[in-house]
């Protein structure tokens, strides 16, 4: 039986429901794992997680289903929830909410619209990810560059910005070194695909052979 929906409107919830629901619950959530796991970073205990989160919502809708109050109460719950241990990206959070859809369906009792659910939205999520959508032609990059104290610089670095970037854009200054040293981070895009060597050989010219790196730029890019 795959739609219980009358026994679990009117409040008459069986154990073989109960288990009928967790069970396709945890099959639907094990399937939302595997999506988010394809092409992407994660680690162990968060996909596991996943794999859990649709039945727990589920149970939950299923024993206040009905009551108007509850509903209430657990809707403001689960909205005070906060995603702030560990910075997550825009997908880690999108499937956060893809797994706890599912266990609202599966708690309403519509398993096979569940899994049609799953099938679609999984389906979408894994054919965008195989496909080139989204990417912008250059990569984003933070420049960082130490410089001494008595150094200006406004208009250092100009010439070189105009030669090897694309765009640029200073996002911080910032003293280190007991002041001694300014640490400047710039958000850069490279002309060409690679960072060249005659860029950073002509920068450590300019700081006096300070400190110099180049890192893809993730935070703003993909944290919400």
């Amino acid at each position: 039986m795959l739609d219980i929906t009358a026994s679990a409107l009117n409040g008459s919830l069986s154990l073989g429901n109960v288990l009928l629901c967790s069970a396709a619950s945890l099959a639907l959530g094990f399937g939302s794992a595997l999506v988010h796991m394809f092409r992407s970073k994660y680690n162990r205990n968060f996909v596991i997680t996943l794999v859990l989160l649709p039945a727990m919502v589920q149970i939950v809708i299923m024993l206040v289903n009905g009551n108007i109050g509850a509903g209430v109460a657990v809707a403001g719950a689960f909205s005070l929830v906060r995603f702030r241990s560990i910075p997550g990206s825009s997908r880690d959070i999108g499937s956060i909410f893809f797994s706890m859809a599912i266990g609202f369906i599966t708690g309403m009792g519509y398993i096979l619209f569940a899994a049609v659910f799953l099938v679609v939205v999984g389906g979408a999520s894994l054919a965008l990810s195989a496909s080139k959508f989204g990417e912008s032609g250059r990569l984003e990059r933070i420049l960082k560059i130490l410089i001494p104290e008595n150094l200006d610089y406004d208009e250092l670095f100009d010439d070189l910005f105009e030669e090897h970037l694309e765009s640029v854009e200073l996002d911080r200054v910032r003293t280190t070194n007991m002041g001694s040293l300014y640490e400047l981070t710039y958000i850069v895009r490279f002309k060409s695909s690679s960072v060249p060597k005659s860029f950073i050989d002509a920068l450590r010219c300019r700081n006096g052979n300070l400190n110099i790196s180049v890192s893809r730029e993730h935070s703003l890019m993909e944290e919400l």
